[in-house]
């Protein structure tokens, strides 16, 4: 992962992107949820523990890592 892609940093999620997100009901398992960034949350431009986002499909979680481009999706 690059610089420009690191999901702590909030200058690096846009909505539209897709990602995958840790939601606070799975922090202890770390089970992941992928999808499509709706809106960001976290006002902040930097959190530790990844910047909190809401997905189109309404599950709001912190970014663990942003998705490759991938047009099959």
């Amino acid at each position: 992962m690059d610089t420009g892609s690191n999901p702590k940093n909030r200058s690096s999620i846009r909505a539209g992107m897709c990602v995958d997100i840790v939601t606070k009901e799975d922090q202890r398992s770390g089970r992941r949820t992928r999808g499509v960034v709706q809106e960001i949350l976290t006002n902040s431009s930097f959190h530790p523990h990844g910047i909190k986002v809401r997905l189109l499909d309404g599950h709001v979680g912190r970014v663990f890592a942003i998705a490759p481009n991938d047009p099959k999706q």
